[in-house]
């Protein structure tokens, strides 16, 4: 397990933590995410062997928001 952390330049409220926070819920892998909307980013803790970031990203980026490695 690895933790990482994405910026998320374009969240900005609580309904935007909720809809990130669900990726977790969406890839395998993925143990937790904890956003915030006032960082501005994610914290992610997954398993490097199930997940990958552009996968993570990709997640990210169907909800409409742009996830990127900080």
């Amino acid at each position: 397990m690895i933790k990482k952390v994405f910026r998320v330049p374009d969240m900005h409220c609580s309904a935007c933590v909720m809809r990130l926070e669900g990726i977790e819920d969406e890839l395998a892998g993925i143990s937790r995410i904890t956003a915030s909307y006032r960082k501005q980013q994610m914290e992610v803790e997954y398993d490097e062997t199930r997940v990958t970031d552009q996968q993570i990203m990709a997640a990210a980026q169907k909800h409409g928001y742009q996830a990127i490695p900080a």
